[in-house]
């Protein structure tokens, strides 16, 4: 279903929040659907941002439909990829905001109060982040009836499959047990996120997703997302002979044991020749180091995302990969290219005492739902 249009025959006015650049992605994928309007120009990487950017940051056609707001975290690694993102965005034409969201005890009430007149203006609310506080707070102050998820990896899994079951918005590694003092606190405002993404007579809400999506909500329209924007800007890629590796977060956010990983890793390398480790843009520099030093792998910090990355080239003919988006979207990104996805299973003996009891069912969910890929038995660690 296409957007629709706003009141007497003006274009619907979108205002798309993002807070990775995955996210980003995943909002002209959708624009690029929906023949959101822009005006693109050749794409230009090896210019720099402010040789193309307006001093407001907010360079664009006027009668832009789309207005990407980046609610900018403070992690330098994901800001740079954002950058990056938002570079691309305005390529396309769009409109871009950057929010310093996080930048001081004082930033975020800044931030939504220069927000909510567009957010009261907006006829139609993109977002990429459903369990984000900050998203869901600005859900509080928006009229839109139009509302979209895009692709937030597999968190958008959890997503669906809770909006269809009625309940609370929970990220999947979060550990299981009562709720903290900050989860009764924010409750109100969660509770009416959810109201606002459930669909009614008046309200339309979009999942727009390249994920498998078992539980679909009834009245929730769900759009497949496969990478059309990016095959058409970037590639084909040159493919070299050996075999790279993606890695995950996984350690990060406390699901599996950094001892485990590591040696999954090692082994994996040394069973199909990987040379090259593409970091996950969360993952600790020590934990890379000691991944560089122990396996010999070269760590590759991304400047973009994978997907984008990867169908620029070069990349091995063979991508390693453990439990993760990628596992969905690079096939999807990589079609036709020869390029194949394998995929390793978690064992569940690599899990932290603090994984949530979810966590080794969710992993396993995201493996065997993921098309066009080889799946890997786990590696067996001494």
């Amino acid at each position: 279903m296409s957007p629709r249009a706003g009141q007497a025959g003006h274009p619907a006015h979108t205002l798309a929040f993002v807070e990775s650049p995955v996210q980003l992605l995943n909002v002209l994928e959708w624009a690029h659907l929906h023949g959101l309007r822009g005006a693109p120009e050749p794409i230009r990487l090896s210019v720099p941002a402010q040789a193309r950017r307006s001093p407001d940051g907010a360079q664009a056609p006027t009668g832009s439909e789309l207005t990407v707001v980046v609610l900018s975290p403070t992690d330098p690694m994901t800001r740079g990829q954002l950058r990056r993102m938002a570079d691309l965005a305005r390529d396309e034409g769009y409109r871009v905001r950057w929010e310093e969201a996080r930048g001081g005890t004082t930033a975020p009430f800044h931030t939504i109060g220069g927000l909510a007149g567009p957010l009261r203006r907006a006829d139609r609310i993109v977002m990429g982040d459903p369990f984000s506080r900050y998203v869901q707070l600005l859900l509080t102050i928006t009229r839109a009836d139009d509302l979209v998820v895009v692709d937030d990896g597999t968190a958008t899994m959890e997503f669906v499959a809770q909006l269809a079951r009625g309940e609370r918005l929970v990220r999947w590694h979060r550990k299981g047990g009562r709720p903290g003092a900050r989860d009764l606190l924010f409750a109100p405002v969660s509770s009416s996120a959810r109201r606002r993404l459930t669909p009614s007579d008046r309200r339309r809400v979009e999942v727009f997703s390249s994920m498998p999506v078992t539980e679909t909500p009834e009245g929730v329209t769900v759009t497949a997302n496969d990478f059309a924007w990016t095959r058409a800007r970037f590639g084909p890629p040159r493919i070299t002979k050996g075999a790279d590796m993606v890695g995950t977060s996984l350690v990060e956010t406390g699901v599996v044991d950094g001892d485990r990983y590591l040696e999954a890793v090692q082994s994996l390398a040394r069973t199909h020749g990987a040379t090259r480790y593409f970091a996950h843009r969360r993952e600790h520099t020590d934990k890379l180091h000691r991944l560089a030093t122990e396996t010999g792998l070269e760590i590759v910090r991304p400047d973009l995302p994978l997907e984008l990355i990867a169908r620029r080239g070069p990349i091995g003919r063979t991508i390693l990969s453990f439990p993760s988006t990628v596992v969905h979207t690079l096939p999807l990104a990589l079609a036709g290219t020869g390029v194949r996805v394998a995929v390793c299973d978690i064992d569940p003996s690599w899990l932290t005492e603090n994984a949530s009891p979810r966590a080794q069912g969710f992993l396993s969910g995201v493996t065997g739902t993921a098309k066009d890929v080889h799946r890997l038995a786990a590696v067996g660690l001494a």
